[in-house]
């Protein structure tokens, strides 16, 4: 076993590769960024290096300064967590001709599955199924479109080198091919350094199901079961689970044994995951399963794994690296239960999902579940990396248990005055649909109305003005609840929770769950946060609406293309500029028709959240 593990990452995933090889007696080494000196991960490290501004091209993504850092520290491996160079070939071999041990897929490996044209190729020459599409050389806008118009809308385009929901546009219609393949190729430039793109045809009633693969140097290669990640929201995996549900035995297998055959294919080693898509239109079956990709590397969602099947991904990552053969053969591994994984965000789902950034000054997670979380209360959500708080993972006996489990840890999620979406994952755990396994990748969407609701609910109106009534000084003549001169006591409180001004009823039974911080009182239900208040006499709703024409930055972030001068003539939801912010592109748009007045920001330009931007007048007539 190797003595010391430099883990090229940070957050949740450093402290979890921490926690595997302490117990193994492993020295573990992290690196840092400035933005993340204060995070837990580098103190829960037996050494800590920085390595670089805040940036990740500047510290996560600089080879060298990671290289460098191994050598000063001595370590004799890298472990590379997911995300950032997990699956750079280039970095693989580098580590390897340093003399340190990679922890991760074979170079050779991560450039065959490494690009998705390439690796479907493989794929079907190994006799495993793949999606139809177009997978040519030839890149010009005229050839792609042609071959969508081929395919049939809706169409898929994707980034031959993407991952993790990055570089995919969905295109509805012909006249919006062009306008999205320029957004997907910018962002693949951005993000992977390729701009190539492939087109498959888009499945209407998809469901994402994935398997865990994991092979030795010896030639043994097993499966670990599988996991559905069809809840997604803009491609990004929201909550997953194990078993996939619907999945009969046969099916399984069928599915499973593909999996084992395409990482044989590519002579594969370490953890894997063989992606495929599923049309589920007519329920699970094996002959409307396609490949999709293969990530040659560990799994956000690998805890589900873990859950059912009482494996240590980690350990065996370990372990192999080493030298060592796989822990347990196919035989010996077995499922046990079910397990789900919600993923917290700092975001905002009632704006969109926008990121949200700032200070935890109150976070409180589920102790009745397993939870991992790179940050803690008092630790910094910043604009340069995932907006993920923590992972919720729940198991049980079955689906119900284990979903059961879930819904009461995300509805006992605290987070202020961070915006998160507990609220959003407690409501799909408790939704009927979801609960019946009627899932699929268009889930959020077509459920978003009802779920991202963010009006607060009666319960916590009434329990707003229980706690509230109660902070009175009590005199009968000024206090908000009391008698009524023939009549009955009215116990109605004007109360103001959140942006609302409302009127709750003081209810003596309600028990609340609030905090006190500064002179903020914030009130925690069903995993949203709301800060309360009793309202002066002079006070009224603000107005919420765009009807002034002034565009504000939705959050701190990067303004990428400007798409409007002085002066223009714009249409109601025209583009006028666009801000990068966590890894994501979010389109600012015109409220109405009317005239572009003053630009405050061009290309480049660094923006705040609520910075004015541009403002658009209505036209005189």
């Amino acid at each position: 076993m190797m003595e010391s593990l430099l883990i090229a990452n940070r957050g949740e995933i450093a402290r979890r590769i921490i926690r595997t090889a302490k117990m193994l007696g492993i020295r573990t080494i992290a690196v840092y960024s400035e933005a993340d000196a204060g995070l837990p991960f580098v103190s829960e490290a037996d050494e800590s290096i920085a390595i670089g501004p805040s940036p990740a091209r500047e510290s996560y993504l600089s080879q060298e300064r990671i290289l460098e850092a191994a050598r000063q520290t001595g370590a004799a491996a890298i472990h590379p967590g997911y995300g950032f160079l997990s699956e750079n070939a280039d970095f693989a071999e580098a580590v390897e001709k340093a003399g340190i041990i990679w922890v991760g897929a074979p170079p050779a490996a991560i450039r065959a599955m490494g690009l998705k044209d390439a690796a479907k190729e493989l794929m079907q020459a190994a006799g495993v199924p793949v999606t139809p599409g177009y997978l040519g050389a030839d890149q010009s806008g005229e050839r792609l479109a042609a071959e969508a118009d081929t395919i049939g809308y809706p169409v898929l385009i994707k980034a031959v080198a993407g991952g993790g929901g990055k570089g995919m546009r969905r295109v509805e219609r012909a006249q919006d091919f062009a306008e999205l393949l320029a957004s997907c190729r910018r962002e693949a430039a951005a993000s992977f350094g390729d701009d190539r793109v492939l087109i498959e045809r888009y499945i209407a009633n998809p469901r994402h199901i994935e398997v865990q693969v994991f092979a030795d140097m010896f030639g043994n290669c097993v499966h670990l079961f599988e996991r559905d990640c069809s809840l997604q929201r803009r491609h990004q995996k929201v909550i997953e689970e194990a078993p996939a549900p619907g999945l009969d035995t046969a099916t399984r297998a069928v599915i499973c044994d593909a999996a084992v055959k395409a990482a044989r294919a590519v002579n594969y080693v370490g953890a894997g995951t063989i992606e495929f898509i599923a049309d589920a239109s007519e329920g699970l079956r094996e002959d409307r399963i396609w490949f999709m990709e293969m990530n040659t590397r560990l799994q956000v969602e690998h805890p589900v794994t873990e859950a059912i099947t009482g494996e240590d991904l980690v350990l065996w990552q370990l372990k192999v690296a080493s030298g060592e053969p796989l822990p347990k053969m196919q035989d010996e591994i077995a499922m046990n239960g079910w397990a789900f994984e919600a993923r917290l965000y700092a975001e905002n789902p009632a704006a969109g999902y926008l990121p949200s950034t700032g200070r935890l000054e109150h976070l409180s997670l589920p102790e009745s579940v397993r939870v991992d979380s790179g940050v803690e209360q008092g630790d910094e959500i910043t604009a340069f990396y995932d907006p993920m708080i923590a992972k919720i993972i729940a198991h049980g006996p079955n689906r119900e248990a284990a979903l059961s489990k879930l819904a009461a840890a995300c509805a006992g999620i605290e987070v202020w005055p961070v915006k998160s979406n507990a609220g959003l994952l407690a409501r799909i755990a408790v939704d009927p649909d979801f609960c019946a396994a009627r899932i699929d990748t268009g889930f959020l969407d077509r459920h978003g109305d009802s779920l991202v609701a963010m009006d607060p609910s009666e319960i916590a109106i009434d329990t707003a003005a229980t706690v509230l009534s109660r902070n009175t000084d009590g005199d009968p003549w000024t206090a908000l609840t009391g008698f009524r001169i023939a009549g009955a006591d009215d116990n109605r409180v004007r109360i103001r929770i959140g942006e609302h001004l409302l009127w709750g009823q003081s209810r003596r039974e309600l028990e609340a769950n609030t905090v006190t911080i500064g002179e903020t009182t914030v009130l925690f239900d069903a995993g949203n946060a709301w800060p309360i208040s009793l309202p002066v006499a002079s006070e009224v709703e603000a107005s919420q609406g765009a009807g002034d024409g002034a565009i504000l930055s939705p959050m701190p972030g990067l303004v990428i293309s400007v798409d409007v001068a002085e002066g223009d003539h714009v249409a109601k939801g025209d583009r006028l500029l666009t801000v990068e912010a966590m890894k994501m592109e979010h389109s600012l748009r015109a409220p109405f028709d009317g005239i572009v007045g003053k630009l405050q920001v061009s290309t480049g330009a660094r923006v705040t959240e609520n910075q004015l931007v541009v403002t658009v007048m209505k036209e005189q007539d």
